[in-house]
């Protein structure tokens, strides 16, 4: 583990991939849509990735990655089983993060915001456009539970395609929520860690527009 340690004392990576001087717009989502974008284009390993952090009723946060699967009306769209740990600690606190993270890009997207859960017609068509197995994997996880074992979730994972031999319907503990956001962070890795960060902050139906030290 030392010498493990010791690489990460002594690793000093430099960011030198872009800046964001410049940018004169006035809407976060135009800035999202174009780093996306060149996400894209530049091969980040899952571009739609990113980390969703929600707090329990004890104050204790938990993080873990997710996929961005749409954004509907401005408000960014996941899908998971309501009765997952993250499912219950929304519940109890609506108040969540992401985090977007490029690396070969050397940028980071930082959203905080409210989440709630997406109409059920919304959850209904994504869920039908699943694959199988998927579908299937919705009805067998009982996400977040204990398992005694991996056959456990296989013999759940065998009955439901006994029983849905055709359709596999939604099951009810599992669909959509959105993230309406409140602050945007897009960050951009420069030399000598002197990073550009650009701020934008809801107020009101606008976006104040600040820059902030790295």
């Amino acid at each position: 583990m030392k010498d493990i340690l010791d690489q990460f004392r002594l690793g000093h990576h430099d960011f030198d991939s872009g800046k964001l001087e410049g940018f004169e717009g006035l809407d976060p989502y135009d800035l999202f849509e174009l780093w996306a974008k060149e996400a894209i284009n530049n091969k980040e390993l899952e571009p739609n990735a990113f980390v969703l952090s929600t707090v329990n009723s004890n104050g204790q946060p938990s993080s873990r990655v997710l996929y961005l699967k749409d954004i509907i009306k401005k408000q960014f769209v996941f899908y998971t089983n309501y009765k997952s740990k993250k499912g219950e600690e929304i519940a109890g606190n609506s108040k969540v993060s992401m985090l977007f993270f490029w690396p070969d890009s050397s940028r980071q997207i930082r959203i905080e915001g409210v989440c709630t859960r997406v109409d059920s017609q919304i959850s209904d068509d994504y869920f039908n456009s699943r694959p199988r197995g998927s579908k299937i994997g919705a009805w067998a996880s009982h996400q977040s539970d204990e398992l005694t074992g991996r056959d456990e979730l296989e013999h759940r994972v065998k009955m439901y395609e006994e029983e849905f031999k055709n359709e596999v319907p939604r099951p009810g503990h599992w669909g959509g929520y959105q993230i309406e956001p409140l602050s945007f962070e897009f960050w951009q890795g420069r030399p000598s860690r002197l990073h550009d960060r650009i701020i934008f902050t809801s107020s009101k139906g606008l976006w104040d527009i600040y820059k902030q030290n790295p």
